[in-house]
């Protein structure tokens, strides 16, 4: 890379060769609106949003994809080039269903935000429209056309984040839509439901389908129980959904507003980690000392577990048995707590609160269900969530008085607990258990920082019962695959590997708050996966309890009721089988 100098509106800039306008801009703190540009996914320049004005082209130009060069004289903000940016949006929202006030992402939408800074007031060119296809077939996405902008963020987030590729544009010129191959639901796909195409999306086309109604008739009926679980990640960006800062960890105002909008319980999923980690250890010990199938991976993430079915069915037998977090909890809820307060199970309506679209799905699959009945009975994203709060009466989450979770047998959690939310954050939980009880003595650095970050793999070997054990972590499909390809082949030389199949793990799940493309392309010294992480970490640090195995909860649960990890009633509760599934339903 070299230097080159150039101006933009008028001041003299410093960029290097690889850039293009749009980069060397930004970098020098020039904001230039984009629609379709999502950084490091797609850059086609289709949108036509960030077009500016250089000297001695004859047309305007997308900022987004024109590379600088020696002595280039760019103007973001003329006449002429505000005059084209308005028309392109104005074109864009003749075809645009303009449904605002009912449209989820209202107040938090590009194209409702470019609208208001080119001060577009009229529908200077309505006509026709596309015609919509409305499809919510699936538990966890709903698509709806008729908001598409057909920028193909999307389309890239799926390809070349989660390398899967299932959404395309189907049809030519007025015709065009967005959607999976021929124009089929996300069921009849091999889609992970992971919700990143969600995050990604800049307006209402795509949404997580929504369980707020079926959770607020629980609320209502007298004869449910209805307890709420809270995912770790949740309390590191439900503030984010009321103004709060991005990082802002909520926890104790977050369970006080979910006991005022009725729930008879309100417990961490921390606990269910903390179960997690018991059962999953012991599931690693056992393969290490019985000659197990090695590499085992992690089954925590159910949108990597709907990908291994779909993509990887041949290695299915790595992945731990070991249901996630908030089904153990669930499946716990209603029998051990049942028990201690005699009620009959199928009064209890579990509500898992969670980061995940996945996880809706992951609910109604028939190996995660106990006897008759769910374990989990309805997942709300923590946009719903915040939705839900606001709609019981309080929009100023700062403004409430914290409160501790619920604590009568599932409320104890260890600060392993609280790290699952972020990538490395399983691993290095196992890590503290396994490692303290093969080693046979309390741990002398309870903090693995190996396992820490956010880049897309990582890799350490670690000492664990006097060998040197290779360990991998991945987040994201496209960062995975290398891994899962060389346990195929049969030359991977870990033996464990954690999986999470949203890019930093669960604090960027497909159900967190949606950062805007801006947001994400700012300046600040750290990213909002870094922000969101550090609050769980923080968290962790001052818990007095770390290691999973040391929850006094989670020993009694095992004393009073079952046995030991890897028991007969532990492998009839908390884990779960694998089925292969196939690409395309049609």
């Amino acid at each position: 890379m070299s230097e080159i100098h150039m101006r933009i509106n008028n001041r003299d800039i410093t960029a290097e060769n690889t850039d293009t306008i749009l980069t060397a801009a930004t970098k020098a703190g020039i904001q230039i609106p984009t629609l379709c540009y999502l950084k490091n996914v797609i850059k086609t320049g289709a949108c036509r949003v960030c077009l500016v004005e250089v000297k001695g082209a004859r047309a305007l130009l997308s900022a987004c994809t024109t590379p600088v060069s020696e002595g280039m004289e760019v103007w973001t903000n003329s006449e002429r080039a505000i005059k084209g940016r308005k028309t392109t949006v104005e074109l864009i929202m003749s075809n645009h269903n303009k449904n605002c006030l009912s449209c989820k992402r209202n107040q938090n939408c590009e194209l409702q935000r470019l609208c208001e800074e080119l001060g577009i007031r009229d529908n200077r060119f309505e006509g026709a429209h596309t015609k919509p296809v409305y499809e919510d077939a699936s538990w966890g996405i709903v698509r709806d056309t008729s908001k598409c902008v057909l920028c193909e963020r999307c389309i890239g987030t799926c390809a070349n984040v989660q390398g899967l590729g299932i959404l395309g544009l189907e049809n030519r010129g007025f015709n065009t839509i967005c959607g999976p191959v021929q124009n089929r639901s996300f069921n009849d796909v091999n889609c992970m439901q992971c919700g990143q195409c969600i995050n990604a999306c800049p307006v209402g086309a795509l949404t997580e389908k929504e369980n707020i109604t079926d959770v607020i008739q629980a609320l209502n009926d007298p004869d449910k129980v209805v307890i709420c679980q809270t995912a770790p990640a949740v309390r590191a960006a439900l503030g984010e959904e009321f103004g709060m800062p991005v990082g802002t960890r909520v926890t104790g105002r977050m369970v006080a507003a979910l006991k005022r909008c009725g729930f008879d319980r309100v417990y961490d999923t921390n606990f269910g980690a903390d179960l997690t980690i018991m059962e999953e250890g012991n599931e690693l010990i056992e393969r290490l000392t019985n000659g197990g199938i090695l590499p085992m991976i992690t089954s925590c993430s159910p949108g990597w577990v709907r990908y291994c079915e779909y993509q990887y069915p041949d290695l299915l037998p790595h992945l731990s048995t070991a249901k996630s977090p908030h089904m153990m909890f669930g499946a716990i809820c209603k029998t051990y707590w049942a028990e201690k307060h005699n009620i009959d199970p199928k009064r209890i309506y579990v509500v898992s609160i969670m980061p995940c679209t996945a996880k809706k799905s992951e609910i109604h699959s028939p190996e995660c269900h106990t006897g008759d009945y769910q374990d989990v009975d309805a997942v709300l994203t923590t946009r719903e969530a915040g939705r839900l709060i606001k709609m019981y009466g309080m929009d100023d989450l700062e403004a409430l008085v914290p409160e501790e979770y619920d604590q009568d047998f599932l409320g104890e959690y260890s600060g392993a607990g609280v790290i699952f939310g972020a990538t490395g954050g399983v691993m290095e939980a196992a890590l503290r258990t396994v490692k303290e009880q093969l080693d046979g003595k309390k741990l002398e650095r309870v903090d693995f920082m190996e396992c820490r970050g956010l880049a897309g793999v990582k890799e350490a070997q670690v000492e664990v019962g006097g060998k040197k054990l290779w360990i991998a972590i991945a987040s994201s499909m496209s960062k995975a695959k290398p891994l899962l390809d060389d346990i195929r082949a049969g030359v991977s030389k870990y033996t464990f590997i954690e999986i999470m199949g949203c890019p930093g793990g669960c604090i960027n799940g497909g159900g967190q708050p949606i950062i805007s493309a801006r947001k994400k392309a700012s300046r600040l010294g750290y990213s909002y996966k870094d922000l969101r992480a550090k609050a769980l970490y923080d968290e962790d640090a001052y818990k007095a309890i770390r290691v999973s195995k040391d929850n006094p909860q989670i020993q009694e649960l095992y004393r009073n009721f079952l046995g030991q990890p890897g028991s007969e009633k532990a492998e009839q509760l908390l884990h779960t089988s694998y089925t292969p599934k196939h690409r395309y339903n049609f």
